[in-house]
């Protein structure tokens, strides 16, 4: 069964990913075996830290929830080789009678042509004006007649090519075979067959009769085949020894691949009409069959979204998927659903305070592992309990789950802080904890950097103003601010482009060059978007 992906937003923080780890966690442990944990983008060296400390690795990394191809129930017929006999062939598809085509691969798995019953058909009714047989394996010949070789000849032969002829009585000469390029087949006609051994024609079959040790014993270039069934069915059959290479389509093929998004194909489809598509994986290898059919209902993938509820900072495709549940502390946003679902928003510092509080609500005690994980995510988000988000909720389940864990809230909490940002880009900075926002008729975006030092960060001013303004005028964005929270200084020094008048009024304070310290602001979500939201109306 496909899974259930718990995700937090996107460029996660320690909360975001623990969250997304913990809830699957709690959903699996009570029976529920479909819930992944999954993450928007790569985990900030601090959740590193966590994940590395509790022995965690980080969840699995998702791009999107668009409808792809591998969420259709295309049909997966057998896969033929294009040396496989179109008697063969004929036989897979008359036991798919639902296809209407199947894919033929090249010896590597990689497409080589498709085959329909059209296809068969064409072929099969082209040789009522010609029979001639083409080049074809002896293996291939004995398949389709069931046939066995009977003389030395027949051994050191490789392949059969000629005209097919039933042998009929002497009394008719002028029907009778003439050509060494014949395959004859007869019944139980010793004259026919000491005159094909003589002419030393390509192929006799002997069709329900066995030949006589005279002329069996006879020198000829002959490959002789005794086969079980009569000279009609076999004259008939014999035509279905060609490989189906020959005959399947290989020309203006349309494929597509697992990871193809539903709406392209589907415009594809209109495009083109043909009644059957290949679909291809990665490795460009044969996996199924696509009809217009497998569009009309495909499987939604499932997902639980923590620690957001707001599409912007969601997984692209998310309009596409089934939105199950939502665990989240922030403000309600914008995010619809068309079905009722399950969603608990409660005004807590941390997404895992709120998990925490399911564990309880289960009679699920968390493992060590996943407590101590719990604690340095609420630590985190709260900025060591000084963030205003902060709840004595918070404080306690932090401690509880400290207990647990068996590890101490103050040294966990200098661990999560000390990650170094020396060797980093800009780029890394700045989009580690980065969120945008539409408020207003304004666009917004901040980042947040939380540590027990934010003077590494200041010295390189110049280089994040930069990278700022050039994001800032890619995206049309009126303003956009990095916080440097300080955990000592209990406080958070900004830089940001954009408007002065703005920074001057939402917060209250001087700007210069850019910059501006704002003492005992901690939060991102309770006291900087709130205050320009406040401004902007």
């Amino acid at each position: 069964m496909d899974p259930i992906y718990v995700t937090g937003h996107r460029n996660p923080d320690t909360d975001s990913i623990v969250a997304a780890i913990a809830y699957a966690a709690l959903r699996n442990a009570c029976g529920e075996r479909e819930y992944e944990a999954a993450c928007l983008g790569q985990v900030s060296d601090e959740t590193q830290i966590v994940l590395d400390r509790f022995g965690f690795q980080p969840p699995k990394q998702i791009t999107n929830l668009y409808n792809q191809v591998r969420d259709l129930d295309f049909d997966t017929p057998p896969i033929l080789s294009e040396g496989v006999t179109v008697g063969r062939a004929w036989d897979e598809l008359q036991t798919y009678p639902a296809v209407a085509a199947v894919p033929v691969a090249r010896e590597d798995g990689t497409l080589y042509g498709i085959l329909s019953r059209t296809d068969v058909a064409n072929y099969n009714m082209s040789r009522i004006t010609s029979a001639e047989l083409e080049e074809v394996p002896l293996f291939n010949v004995l398949s389709v007649l069931e046939g066995r070789v009977l003389n030395e000849a027949g051994e050191n032969t490789d392949t059969i090519a000629g005209e097919v002829t039933i042998a009929l009585p002497q009394s008719r000469e002028n029907l009778l075979f003439q050509k060494r390029q014949s395959i004859v087949l007869c019944g139980h006609q010793p004259d026919m067959i000491r005159r094909a051994l003589q002419m030393n024609v390509r192929c006799l079959v002997l069709c329900q009769t066995e030949i006589s040790e005279e002329l069996r014993a006879m020198p000829t270039e002959t490959c002789v085949i005794a086969t079980p069934l009569d000279v009609y069915r076999a004259a008939r059959l014999i035509f279905q020894s060609t490989p189906v290479g020959r005959i399947c389509n290989t020309q203006g093929l349309v494929c597509f691949h697992l990871d193809d998004r539903v709406d392209d194909v589907r415009d594809m489809v209109l495009k083109y009409r043909h009644p059957s598509y290949p679909i291809l994986d990665a490795d460009e290898k044969v996996v199924g069959i696509l009809t217009r059919y497998h569009l009309l209902r495909p499987r939604k993938k499932r997902v639980v979204l923590v620690d957001h509820n707001e599409a912007a900072q969601s997984v692209p495709g998310l309009n596409e998927a089934e939105l199950l549940e939502i665990i989240d502390h922030h403000r309600l946003a914008d995010i619809q659903t068309s079905n009722p679902i399950f969603v608990r928003n409660e005004p807590v510092g941390s997404t895992n305070t709120i998990i925490a509080s399911m564990f309880q609500d289960r009679g699920l005690m968390p493992s060590a592992n996943l407590a101590g994980m719990m604690a340095a995510a609420i630590l985190s988000d709260t900025v060591m309990f000084k963030s205003p988000t902060c709840t004595q909720r918070d404080i306690r389940t932090a401690e509880r789950m400290a207990r647990i864990a068996n590890v101490s809230l103050e040294e966990l909490g200098k661990a999560i802080f000390s990650a170094a940002v020396d060797n980093k880009s800009a780029e890394e900075v700045l989009f580690a904890d980065y969120k945008e926002f539409h408020i207003a008729g304004h666009g917004l975006a901040v980042s947040q950097l939380t540590s027990v030092d934010s003077s590494g960060v200041m010295g390189r001013k110049e280089e994040f103003l930069a990278l700022m303004g050039k994001t800032a005028k890619e995206k049309n964005f009126d303003l956009m601010i990095l916080m440097l929270t300080d955990v000592l200084m209990e406080g958070t020094q900004i830089l940001y482009v954009g408007d002065d008048e703005a920074i001057r009024q939402a917060f209250n304070v001087t700007p210069r060059d850019n910059t501006a310290f704002l003492p005992k602001i901690m939060s991102r979500k309770k006291q900087v978007i709130p205050m320009l939201s406040d401004l902007w109306g």
